[in-house]
């Protein structure tokens, strides 16, 4: 049985025509369907603006904006109403002035809620201080010494809770007593931490000395 061997390029040679012809046409068909494209050239224009001077006989002609009149409202006061009963109107105070800044922070004051680890720069100290008296009791027992009180001090220099760290005499009408009565009544200079007044706790010694 004879083979027959068929070269490649003759098989090629035969698609080739019909590939370019093919390919032609497409181009052609291309070329009709799609939109003329045209390309102008870019014009670049320059508006240049000129100043021009206005003669002052033409300024004279021109008139200025009119100007609106605004409405005149008259205001009539009467004086005598019906007699004057101003006289016998009672005038009632009302709330006093305040020396409230607005921009300082609102602090609530409860009694013993101070932090008592606040750092502060400037301690506080008593400007006005009421001393506290010797008891009856005390002073014929001839007890003598010293009670120290922690003292809470607000931020505007009040007073708040007071603790005893050393006692001299407890129970009603002692010198532990006695101690926290007077410091209740003390005003302080606050601490003072960045220039800010805050509220924080101090430990004070109340002596008491029989002379």
């Amino acid at each position: 049985m004879h083979k027959e061997n068929i070269d490649w390029k003759d098989i090629a040679q035969t698609y080739y025509d019909k590939s370019v012809s093919l390919a032609i046409l497409i181009l052609l068909f291309a070329f009709i369907v799609s939109p003329k494209i045209e390309i102008k050239p870019f014009k670049r224009v320059i508006n240049i603006t000129e100043a021009i001077d206005i003669p002052p006989e033409i300024r004279e002609k021109i008139k200025p904006p009119e100007e609106t009149v605004k409405p005149v409202v008259v205001i009539v006061v009467e004086d005598d109403l019906e007699g004057d009963d101003d006289e016998d109107i009672e005038v009632i105070d009302t709330i006093d002035k305040t020396t409230l800044d607005p921009y300082d922070d609102i602090q609530t004051r409860v009694l013993g809620k101070t932090d008592k680890f606040v750092i502060y720069e400037d301690a506080p100290f008593p400007i006005r201080q009421t001393r506290p008296e010797y008891s009856q009791f005390a002073k014929n027992a001839g007890i003598e010494g010293q009670v120290v009180l922690e003292v809470e001090v607000f931020a505007d220099g009040t007073v708040g809770a007071i603790e005893i760290v050393k006692s001299l005499q407890a129970g009603p009408g002692g010198l532990d007593e006695i101690a926290i009565d007077a410091v209740k009544k003390w005003e302080f200079q606050p601490a003072k931490s960045g220039g800010r007044a805050v509220a924080c706790w101090v430990v004070f010694p109340i002596d008491f000395e029989l002379n």
